[in-house]
């Protein structure tokens, strides 16, 4: 795919989430030297936490190929990706990232939510979690 031409789409949707009050952050997913999706910044008017340029074009990516796996795809990204985003991204299978700027290390990132095993806190849950552990099992035995 000619950089030139991601260069200037990606230009188009900066400039529009821009004017949209939206962070102004882009992506183009291209397979097969073709721009499958293009997306900008959402969230502030989706109000809407995962509406990133990133997630958005995978969304229309999957929908455009039919396949959750975009393995044979290549995004370009005007920042480097979030963590959520990266996680989304690698989840998607798609092959490669290229970003033009990288994010700032010094910016503050929201750390305060708190991960804990239920499991460890409350004792009566030990039932729900073994059949849900069962259920886990012969799900993924019956697909693999």
């Amino acid at each position: 795919m000619n950089v030139d031409k991601i260069i200037q789409e990606l230009t188009k949707l900066v400039k529009k989430a821009e004017k949209n009050d939206e962070s102004p952050v882009a992506a183009i997913i291209v397979e097969n030297g073709k721009i499958i999706a293009k997306a900008y910044n959402k969230r502030n008017k989706s109000h809407k936490t995962i509406d990133h340029a990133e997630i958005i074009a995978i969304t229309k990516a999957n929908k455009k190929i039919k396949n959750w796996r975009a393995n044979k795809c290549t995004m370009y990204v005007t920042l480097e990706p979030c963590e959520m985003c990266k996680t989304v991204i690698k989840e998607s299978r798609i092959e490669k990232v290229y970003y033009f700027l990288e994010r700032n290390q010094e910016k503050k990132q929201y750390k305060k939510t708190e991960f804990n095993n239920i499991n460890k806190m409350q004792k009566n849950v030990e039932n729900f979690t073994n059949e849900y552990l069962n259920i886990m099992k012969k799900f993924w035995q019956n697909k693999r």
